[in-house]
């Protein structure tokens, strides 16, 4: 049996506070008595019955909507943890103030009267803070329940937007491919080489919404090679991870499309082509990931490139994951490049050693 004594402590004190609550309470209206006696009554009988109550009903079978007993149950345990309160802590109370001499010189006045009182306001507050208990173990169930329904949709969210990006990439490979098929079979065989390396690549990283950095740069190659063989001479890379950082935790297909933005927007519009540089770096508490290009740049490519899709989707997944604590800033030149800075908190890597640095490929 698990038993929260840090949440049972709380409600210690809880119950404690309240008591003296109730007794100051009785004080305000009943100036003629003492306030000690009215104090440890109020502690003793307090105690006794919420500890009747909130330790009994470990050991009762509980509805896990509530943690308390159903039924008949529940109301059995309420009222024999009032009853058990009241008779031993009236008689643990009384003889303390006997002993210490708590009780005012004299008789005391009307003692059916008190009794009647002391029942009444035992059975009060015994039902008041049964109640508040209660109500307090069912809102923090449906706390519960409501926390993990949001992760759930969190992680669905991020699964949609990961399949919503591997067609879309797919596709375009695919045309490719088709074209280039009847004009150079061996070129065309290459990417199919690459691009069974990258779905397979892609297949593994569908079991888990976080993977390596080495294993985002190195599906970023397969990409990136897919590209080299598009493009000809038009595109080279450089892919540039730290050694202490390949084995860090980061969303899976995060970076591709910050370069195929960087691919679409800027190095096709330009004749000559250009280079896409990526890097990794630690900044403080962040992991900054850099997309730098040497594209055509311009108001108009920022516009586009900027409100594109893939950035709109980077975007999304960013805020489902770390809400505020993590940014995507793009820039673009007014003649020439563009650069796109990813910061998200940096979560130390659990990995022992991490894998080599990965390095860039400039195709002759």
């Amino acid at each position: 049996m698990n038993i929260d004594w840090i949440g049972k402590l709380r409600h210690l004190l809880q119950v404690l506070a309240f008591c003296l609550v109730v007794a100051t309470v009785q004080y305000t209206f009943q100036p003629d008595k003492a306030y000690g006696p009215l104090v440890v009554y109020s502690i003793f009988i307090g105690t006794i019955t919420w500890a009747v109550i909130d330790l009994g009903r470990e050991y009762i079978p509980s509805a896990a909507e509530t943690g308390w007993p159903k039924g008949f149950t529940g109301v059995a345990l309420v009222a024999g943890g009032i009853v058990t309160g009241w008779f031993l802590g009236m008689f643990i109370a009384g003889r303390l103030c006997e002993y210490y001499g708590f009780y005012p010189p004299g008789p005391a006045p009307n003692p059916e009267g008190q009794l009647r009182i002391s029942i009444l306001i035992t059975a009060i507050a015994g039902l008041i803070g049964s109640g508040y208990f209660y109500t307090a173990s069912k809102s923090a169930y449906l706390e519960r329940k409501m926390g993990e329904a949001r992760e759930r949709a969190d992680e669905a969210r991020l699964k949609m937007l990961e399949t919503q990006l591997e067609p879309h990439m797919l596709f375009n490979t695919l045309a490719n491919l088709r074209a280039l098929i009847s004009v150079d079979p061996e070129r065309a065989q290459t990417m199919l080489d690459h691009m069974i390396a990258y779905l397979r690549a892609t297949l593994d990283a569908s079991r888990t919404t976080t993977h390596s950095l080495q294993s985002e740069f190195d599906r970023l190659r397969d990409y990136l090679e897919l590209m080299v063989i598009r493009m000809g001479p038009r595109l080279t890379y450089d892919l540039q991870l730290p050694p202490e950082l390949a084995s860090h935790p980061v969303p899976a297909l995060l970076l591709q499309p910050l370069v195929e933005n960087s691919i679409k927007h800027g190095l096709e519009p330009k004749l000559e082509g250009g280079a896409i540089t990526v890097t990794a770096r630690r900044d403080g508490d962040d992991l900054v990931l850099e997309v730098r290009d040497t594209g055509a740049g311009g108001s108009k490519i920022s516009s586009a490139s900027k409100s594109g899709y893939g950035m709109g989707n980077v975007r999304d997944r960013l805020r489902t994951l770390h809400g505020d604590r993590a940014s995507l800033d793009f820039a673009a030149s007014a003649d020439e490049g563009a650069r796109n800075v990813l910061r998200i908190p940096a979560i130390l890597a659990t990995a022992a050693s991490a894998a080599t640095s990965s390095t860039g490929h400039r195709p002759s």
